[in-house]
């Protein structure tokens, strides 16, 4: 598979650099990548090296696409600009693996935009995956913590610690736990929504509703510039906190006093697009994921 990369640079906590790793590793090759501008771009294909990926820097989306012909755009860019990319992607018969959140948008047609977009991408057998990778680590956390599904789970929490403050804590945040309630209960919907702010903190509290079940869940935003970050999550008060050796990158959930190694997320969900593609199946975070979690996303973000 041959990846161009949209957003590959580190500034505000970008991860795109990361993803093409995780392709590179996984047999992919990325070819190409886009930046705002010759400097940027120069910038990013210089970090690429690092991982040992030669990708050659554009500005201009349709020259790289007509100079490298990807099979496939992954889309790492500032969330605001995710949906012009998903249409040009589209439009160039490229399948897409796309960060969280999947689009932001504030018009009032967010319903027809996904329609828009994922009728593009059946005409032509695309694969669409949206990267919220925590939903990958759910066999580690029944692991430690025990097997929970629905409609056992009554409670949801989710601690996280973004380095944005106020209302970008949402984008950056709550598709996380949106993605991780739709795995463990199914698809849902949203009520009693309350977003209460203080100081660097928010903590959103409401009702998720799947089928017969209610899960009354919890999210405690907290900014924290520098790595590694706070996060934790659980149902029903059984509760993980995710540990980081940053020399190696080990990623680790701890419980109850005792501790289990997770291969990192982010890898097993770039393993799942590729696999997704070669076998022309749907991602494990495809469609019907992407659009529950887009929507409410929405709802929550409109609330704040």
């Amino acid at each position: 598979m041959k990846v161009a990369l949209v957003g590959a640079r580190r500034t505000r906590n970008g991860i795109g650099h990361y993803i093409a790793n995780y392709f590179h590793r996984n047999g992919s090759q990325v070819v190409s990548l886009l930046g705002t501008s010759d400097e940027t771009a120069a910038s990013a294909s210089t970090t690429l090296e690092e991982f040992g990926i030669t990708a050659l820097p554009y500005t201009d989306f349709e020259e790289m696409i007509a100079d490298q012909c990807p099979n496939a755009v992954v889309i790492a860019s500032p969330s605001t600009t995710h949906c012009g990319y998903l249409f040009k992607a589209l439009e160039a018969g490229m399948h897409i693996f796309c960060e969280k959140p999947f689009i932001v948008d504030e018009s009032g047609v967010v319903n027809k935009v996904l329609d828009d977009i994922f009728r593009l991408a059946g005409d032509q057998s695309l694969t669409v995956a949206m990267n919220s990778q925590w939903p990958f680590s759910l066999p580690y956390y029944d692991e430690l913590c025990g097997t929970l599904e629905s409609p056992t789970i009554e409670h949801f929490y989710m601690g996280s610690s973004p380095p944005f403050a106020g209302k970008e804590m949402i984008l950056e945040s709550v598709p996380h736990a949106l993605s991780l309630l739709y795995c463990k209960c199914g698809p849902g919907t949203l009520t009693n929504i309350s977003v209460e702010s203080k100081q660097e903190q928010l903590e959103i509290r409401f009702e998720y509703q799947a089928g017969n079940s209610l899960c009354t869940s919890y999210l405690n935003l907290t900014q924290q510039l520098f790595p590694p970050r706070n996060f934790s999550f659980g149902f029903n008060e059984r509760i993980v906190n995710r540990s980081v050796d940053l020399e190696n990158y080990e990623i680790y959930f701890n419980h109850s006093q005792r501790t289990v190694k997770v291969v990192d997320p982010l890898d097993l969900s770039v393993q799942d697009f590729i696999a997704a593609v070669r076998d022309k199946r749907e991602p494990f975070i495809g469609k019907s994921h992407i659009i529950n979690n887009t929507l409410l996303l929405n709802q929550i973000y409109e609330s704040c």
